[in-house]
């Protein structure tokens, strides 16, 4: 699944092809995508409507236009490509924005899991889904304070709480194991048991690991390219998350597991 930093990569992708241009038509294949409003108050509202700037928020792709903002959340396997108007649709292209310089801007999604929503601007951050959304990873809010106030009453596995978006936003499984290695923290651990300097070392290395991925362009596993092909580089600087064989600090065995139902690796020996 895309998490931020593959998601600031599809945004910049995006930029250099869509900003400026109007939106004249909207198909959509699979009504169940369109998460706000109905699909007829989708397409009607949306048309006419420019592309005036595209932004991120968690995992959230966001559109400005006109009067809306258009969220759209990749999922698992949601992507974008541009056609020709009359180019034949493939079966798993779902939504199709005509642009003003007669190109089709399409939403091609395999499992069917992405989600869009069409809010209207002046309120939009006070509604669902962006009102649920924790702080950005590299907001200057996010302290250690802020972090251990979050979960120190917790039970859960530290692994699970930094997946919930209320907390800090876009961290998704594949980064939470690249943070864990290097705050040399079990995924394992119970919230409750982490301490206030060690979510100031899980702040640190957030910053430093989702930073080095953007840089990259992301990571580029399974099915994930952020637009027409375009690949990330991250996954050749992982560390821990995805390996097999022996941990690149002690030379000890990777342990894989599974932790809140998610695919975890980690060394015992190095992450307390």
């Amino acid at each position: 699944m895309p998490e931020k930093p593959e998601v600031v990569t599809v945004c910049n992708t995006l930029k250099k092809q869509v900003l400026g241009k109007k939106i004249t038509d909207c198909l959509v294949y699979w009504d169940n995508i369109i998460a706000y409003p109905d699909v007829s108050q989708f397409k009607k509202n949306i048309i006419g409507e420019e592309i005036l700037d595209i932004t991120t928020r968690g995992k959230f792709l966001v559109f400005e236009l006109n009067h809306y903002l258009l969220l759209i959340h990749l999922r698992m396997e949601g992507k974008f490509f541009f056609r020709k108007v009359d180019d034949e649709k493939n079966k798993h292209e779902h939504v199709f924005f005509t642009l003003d310089n007669n190109i089709s801007f399409r939403f091609h999604d395999v499992r069917k899991f992405g989600k869009m929503y069409l809010l209207d601007k002046e309120d939009a951050y006070s509604k669902k889904p962006l009102c649920d959304l924790g702080l950005e990873y590299n907001d200057s809010t996010l302290t250690s304070d802020y972090l251990y106030q979050k979960i120190h009453h917790k039970n859960l596995p530290i692994k699970t709480i930094l997946l919930d978006q209320s907390i800090i936003t876009g961290i998704g499984n594949i980064y939470d194991d690249e943070i864990l290695f290097l705050s040399h923290i079990s995924p394992l651990r119970k919230g409750s048991m982490v301490s206030k300097g060690e979510c100031e070392s899980i702040i640190l290395n957030t910053r430093n690991v989702l930073d080095r991925a953007i840089e990259m362009g992301g990571t580029t596993i399974k099915s994930f390219t952020s637009s027409e092909g375009v690949h990330g580089l991250f996954q050749n600087e992982l560390s821990i998350h995805g390996k097999k064989g022996n941990c690149p600090s002690c030379g000890r065995s990777i342990i894989r597991t599974t932790v809140g139902g998610r695919g975890t690796y980690y060394c015992k020996y190095c992450q307390k």
